[in-house]
């Protein structure tokens, strides 16, 4: 075996992964024809190969979360602290808006939309924009921002590493997932290097992409309420604007910049929620909402595993899993850097359960405010998503409202703030593992937060065709990042019961001894 120590194991991550982004972005201007067409060719591989398996990897790691939550194993309190660091108003906050991004807001309007219009496989029999198309177009959308979705991000891969960290003194990185199989045999070899540069590309990949489709979905939006030129100018100087703002929140590190973006995130999505169900169809909302959740719930297994139509899966399902899984280790990183102290129980029923049903409502609001308007005035709302795309949806959607004038605005400032915080957390996750340190410098946090934005202003003057190749893009760096996901199944049960054996079972016995 070889050490990295000879070389620096930290350093060897940063080289690889600017290396690979540096390649990558030299590709691209040089011939972004070319690029795009080895990158689709590598998608439909890619997803072809692996698509089945993600569906299984996501369902599995699901399962065996809830069956931990709900088993004695729920006890055991993470990061050895009796009390979490963090409160639960924040801790949620920033989980929460980490994840969702800009497909919180921008997803939840059109993609039950487009299940709306174009029935999923799952309910192929369904006549498509009927009034029974409206629940199983939610819950098609439930399946990928849903359950499986979030316990991917944030149960299985953060008990590994709180196990890691917390009990055995192993950096919080990527490799540290394999601990419980390999003990400390990764910390400074070669290997380890690449599986951290591996997640590292994969979510960096998974960032740049929101952040540029920010900018040329802002420049739309402008361009429809303000009339504003949408050139690539434009574009780019909106994403410059974006970029300094998370710039600015990851330099003043975790405890400022970021948990502010997030009880911002959250008040101002909260009062926008309140205003839609009063101005909008609140009656259709609600009802459809129970309608969905029980569809969802009836139809998962065949929804979570069907590969019946493999040309719909590679768009749908299986982008939305690789990108996912592609988050997954950083993503793992973040939520066990601010966890400390809370339980496997509480983990799990939060992240696996309590947000991804406030994501059903969230979108059962925006998505089912475009459904009912389209279902009362046919094309409304679908003729502009054909001809606009995806931001096409919301601007249509909450033109149908009263105080529209002000509610678009809103919408794009939260759109934006969400984004803005995702960037803010995976610079300051990738950061963590570059530097090997739980607080990394300021200049190693602003210095990933400016890379990832510049990539992207990059590929936006490349043209549409270089964000679509990156989103492509996404789905390939999730292959490798399975194979360290897929241990999880076996690794995170693995952590949890030894920090069970270590934790809870001494103390239940202490008790029983006392009161005997």
């Amino acid at each position: 075996m070889y050490s990295t120590k000879q070389f620096g194991a930290d350093r060897l991550v940063s080289v690889l992964t600017i290396g690979f982004l540096s390649l990558f972005l030299i590709a691209a201007i040089v011939d972004l024809s070319w690029v795009s067409s080895v990158i689709q060719t590598l998608f439909g591989q890619s997803t072809a190969a692996f698509g089945h398996f993600w569906q299984w990897l996501m369902l599995l790691n699901f399962i065996l979360a809830v069956a931990m939550a709900l088993s004695p194993l729920g006890k055991v309190k993470l990061g050895q602290a009796k009390q979490p660091e963090i409160g639960q108003f924040r801790w949620t906050a920033m989980i929460m808006c980490t994840l969702l991004a800009g497909g919180g807001v921008f997803w939840s309007a059109a993609e039950p939309i487009y299940h709306f219009v174009t029935t999923p496989p799952t309910f192929d029999g369904l006549q498509a924009a009927s009034a029974e198309a409206v629940a199983p177009a939610l819950s098609q959308s439930f399946l990928h921002w849903g359950f499986l979705a979030w316990a991917v991000l944030g149960t299985l891969a953060t008990i590994v590493l709180m196990y890691a960290h917390h009990q055995k003194g192993i950096q919080l990185r990527p490799r540290a997932l394999l601990y419980p199989l390999l003990g400390d045999r990764l910390e400074n070899h070669w290997l380890g290097s690449v599986i951290d540069a591996c997640s590292i590309i994969a979510v960096a990949a998974g960032t740049i992409g929101p952040i540029g489709f920010l900018a040329s979905q802002l420049g739309y939006s402008l361009h429809v309420v303000a009339g504003l030129d949408n050139s690539v100018l434009t574009q780019v100087m909106l994403l410059a604007g974006v970029v300094t703002i998370y710039s600015l929140s990851a330099a003043t590190g975790m405890d400022k910049g970021l948990q502010w973006l997030s009880r911002f995130n959250v008040i101002v999505a909260v009062c926008l929620l309140v205003v839609m169900l009063l101005l909008g169809p609140t009656g259709f909302i609600v009802e459809h909402f129970s309608q969905a959740m029980l569809v969802y719930i009836q139809h998962l297994p065949e929804m979570s595993l069907t590969n019946e139509s493999p040309g719909w899966n590679a768009w749908w399902t299986w982008f939305f899993w690789g990108w996912f899984i592609g988050f997954a280790p950083m993503m793992a990183i973040f939520i066990a850097r601010i966890s400390v102290g809370r339980s496997i129980r509480e983990l799990v029923m939060t992240v696996a359960i309590g947000a991804p049903l406030v994501t059903h409502f969230w979108f059962s609001v925006l998505g089912g405010s475009g459904i009912f308007f389209e279902l009362m005035q046919p094309g409304v709302i679908s003729e502009p998503l054909n001809e606009g795309g995806l931001p096409a949806v919301l601007l249509a959607t909450l033109a149908q409202l009263p105080a529209s004038d002000w509610l678009i605005p809103a919408f794009l400032v939260l759109t934006t703030t969400f984004v803005v915080t995702t960037g803010d957390s995976m610079a300051y996750a990738i950061a963590m593992v570059t530097s090997g340190k739980n607080e990394p410098m300021t200049s190693h946090r602003v210095f990933w937060a400016v890379a990832m934005g510049g990539v992207a202003a990059v590929l936006l003057m490349a043209g549409d065709g270089g964000l679509n190749a990156l989103q492509s893009f996404i789905v390939i760096t999730a292959v490798p990042v399975s194979f360290l996901m897929l241990f999880t199944l076996l690794t995170g049960p693995q952590a949890a019961v030894r920090m069970y054996r270590a934790t809870v079972k001494p103390e239940r016995n202490a008790s029983l001894a006392t009161e005997s």
